[in-house]
């Protein structure tokens, strides 16, 4: 079950991502904290990882909008 969680994860990561690593801003950081946390939350560090990354992409796409505003 695990397994099956974790390559949904990285599935859903990586379609996250688009068009390539011009896109993919935020999503190191949040990959490798969300890796972490998830590895001492139950041992489940790729889902925490794909989660992480969804979540440092979305908040650096909110910076880059927040900062264009100015």
């Amino acid at each position: 079950m695990t397994k099956i969680l974790a390559a949904a994860a990285a599935a859903l990561s990586l379609a996250a991502m688009g068009a390539g690593a011009a896109e993919a801003r935020g999503c190191l950081k949040g990959a490798i904290v969300g890796g972490v946390a998830g590895h001492f939350a139950g041992r489940h560090a790729l889902v925490g990882a794909g989660a992480g990354c969804l979540v440092g992409h979305h908040l650096a796409h909110r910076h880059d909008a927040r900062r264009s505003h100015r």
